[in-house]
């Protein structure tokens, strides 16, 4: 571990030592709860369950650690080596801050993340449940199903970035490894979202970068991506509760938009899996390494992405899929569909430990007419709550490369990685 990161790790610690015996028992408003509360909540309930009572702060963490051991081929025999060993374990500082009554911010910081060594801020926003901060009773009618979201963070499309595991966030993740394509960028936004008898939607735009600035050339090309989503989210009864929604994503710029499956600069989960050496063209055999191995992002340009995600839980059994396609411009219009099912069952005393699997696959081509690229994975595992906040995962994991478009690629033709992965994760 870098030295920074060590000292990042003290840092938290003492904050933590230090703030616990004053934020220990906050509560903060139409909060989705840390750890095993939080786990299938998505958009963040209108049902207002805490008193206010004036200026409240939480101070929260994440951290997860990985023990892995996974073995890759290829058909040129030119991968790295992997050993079984630990991954560097990664960690968040979360704040979350009631500042008026329906009024409340969220930061997360990366204390240690795979693809950043210094400490940075992953994002924020701030959200707004009701307007009595401007007037008493302002457009209380409205607010009565409206939330309002601003900031520079995740924006709400797809419901794959709710059980996603977000750099040391992994509590909410059945798995180790996020999805093939991986919908989730920070940009800066403006949403809103509107609940009513099971009935959602969600409005909202980005100016649809990721990295921020003001600087203009010849060749900017930005446009403002605009996002939604529609759907139906209840509790049929004791047993059942029901869940579908479709959401859209699009930008028709060709500097802006690209970030949607490659917006996550913490790193993919799986470590190395991709790292193959090759000749540089003077004789010396170098290594290319990724910190995002294992994912695919096209790096369409004028994108439109649409994501369709139903989700079923009757009694201890839950279904959570994806259908989804992005189609765009690289060098050339293209398409890509990405379908994925976990089905995950749960069991024990308050539902403490689970079992699972999970297929995910993702073909097409980045451009129009050439052999199609497809990827597939296919997860399975389990998992314990220690306690509410505390969990550790074992699974496996094989993931393999075909398809025409493949062929003669001197990394992918016959690549495959599979082997087990241990996770243990905290959240508070």
């Amino acid at each position: 571990m870098k030295t920074s990161q060590k000292l990042n790790f003290f840092v938290l610690a003492i904050t933590i030592f230090l703030v616990t015996p004053s934020f220990a028992q906050t509560s903060i408003q139409y909060y989705r709860p840390d750890g095993q509360l939080g786990l299938n909540v998505f958009e963040t309930s209108k049902t207002d369950t805490v008193v206010y009572e004036g200026l409240k702060v939480k101070i929260g963490g994440d951290f997860a650690m990985q023990f892995q051991s996974i073995n890759q081929s290829n058909d040129a025999d030119n991968l790295t080596e992997l050993g079984s060993n630990l991954n560097l374990p990664t960690a968040n500082l979360n704040l979350d801050v009631q500042l008026e009554d329906g009024l409340r911010i969220h930061l997360r910081t990366y204390l240690s993340a795979r693809h950043h060594e210094e400490s940075w801020v992953k994002g924020g926003y701030m959200q707004m449940d009701n307007l009595n901060f401007i007037s008493d009773g302002f457009l209380s009618g409205l607010m009565e199903i409206a939330a309002i979201r601003v900031g520079m963070d995740e924006f709400n499309y797809g419901d794959a970035h709710f059980r996603r595991t977000d750099n040391a966030r992994a509590t909410y993740n059945p798995f180790v490894g996020n999805y093939i394509m991986d919908a989730f960028s920070t940009e800066a936004f403006f949403e809103v979202n509107l609940q009513k008898n099971g009935l959602i939607g969600v409005l909202g735009f980005t100016n649809g970068k990721l990295n921020q600035n003001v600087t203009v050339n010849d060749n900017s090309d930005n446009k403002v991506s605009f996002f939604g989503k529609l759907g139906y989210d209840n509790q049929i009864n004791d047993d059942l509760r029901l869940r579908l929604t479709g959401s859209w994503y699009i930008n028709k710029g060709t500097t802006t938009g690209t970030w949607l499956y490659g917006g996550d600069r913490a790193g993919a989960r799986y470590y190395h899996v991709t790292d193959y050496m090759y000749d540089d063209g003077t004789g010396n055999i170098v290594t290319a390494s990724s910190d995002f191995g294992g994912r695919f992002n096209a790096r369409f340009t004028k994108l439109t992405a649409i994501q369709i995600n139903p989700f079923v839980k009757y009694k201890g059994l839950e279904f959570f899929g994806i259908y989804e396609i992005a189609s765009g411009s690289a060098t050339g219009e293209g398409s890509m569909t990405q379908v994925a099912g976990e089905a995950i069952y749960r069991l024990g005393q308050n539902d403490q430990f689970y079992l699972g699997g999970r297929y995910n696959m993702v073909k097409g081509n980045t451009i129009d007419g050439a052999p199609d690229l497809e990827i597939k994975r296919f997860n399975i595992g389990g998992g314990w709550f220690l306690t509410k906040n505390v969990i550790t995962k074992l699974e496996y994991v094989n993931q393999t490369y075909g398809g025409e478009g493949y062929e003669g690629n001197t990394q992918f033709d016959g690549f495959e990685f599979k082997g087990f992965v241990i996770e243990a994760a905290i959240s508070f």
